[in-house]
């Protein structure tokens, strides 16, 4: 097997992990079905990825450090000026935007699991802190920029109702989907992009203002 051969099938474990992993979670997808659905042998996986764990993780690393730094460069686009409160919340929102533009449909697979990890106590603790945490760290400096005479804490808990949103938003769930009669889809990052926004900085505004 030649050296492409071998990354085609590791990028193709890859891509249907993530698939199986935003519908079902970890508990919920074995390797064999992960290996059935690549089209390669049990051991090809474990061979590439070692457990099942070690997959779970390598899925959400994969994409993790690029959807970070490109999070920082659109926060730091405007280094040296004072930023807008819709620039800042605007960088925080990227992965609306990326999933949309980059014609790659497995970054909405991504984005929901990252919602799944986002929410879960468990998850949440073990695999965030790695790459996330930095930029919320740099997303709440810049908040702090843009409200100096605001409460440490009203600042993050409007961080709090912001990530809420945004993990219920990734996870598309299709609940708005039933409630609004098809008139919205949790599928509609565009559509859901374009209202977050000013949603988001009028809540801010109201509460650290």
């Amino acid at each position: 097997m030649t050296k492409k051969d071998k990354s085609e099938k590791s990028e193709r474990i890859l891509d249907v992990a993530e698939e199986l992993f935003a519908l079902h979670g970890f508990d919920g997808v074995t390797i064999r079905q992960i290996s059935n659905r690549a089209k390669v042998d049990v051991a090809l996986a474990n061979y590439h990825f070692g457990k099942k764990l070690d997959l779970f993780h390598a899925v959400f690393d994969r994409r993790a450090e690029l959807l970070s730094s490109s999070r920082r460069e659109l926060l730091q686009a405007s280094s040296g000026k004072k930023q807008t409160l819709e620039q800042i919340i605007e960088a925080f929102l990227l992965p609306l935007k990326m999933a949309q533009q980059t014609g790659d449909p497995g970054w909405k697979n991504y984005l929901a699991l990252l919602a799944n990890v986002m929410i879960s106590p468990l998850w949440s603790k073990a695999m965030m802190g790695k790459v996330y945490d930095i930029r919320v760290e740099e997303f709440i400096t810049a908040l702090k920029g843009a409200f100096p005479k605001a409460k440490e804490e009203d600042i993050h808990w409007c961080y709090h109702y912001v990530s809420g949103a945004l993990a219920l938003t990734l996870a598309q769930t299709g609940r708005i989907d039933k409630l609004s009669g098809g008139k919205c889809l949790s599928s509609d990052f565009d559509a859901a992009y374009e209202r977050m926004i000013p949603f988001i900085a009028a809540g801010f505004r109201e509460v650290c203002g």
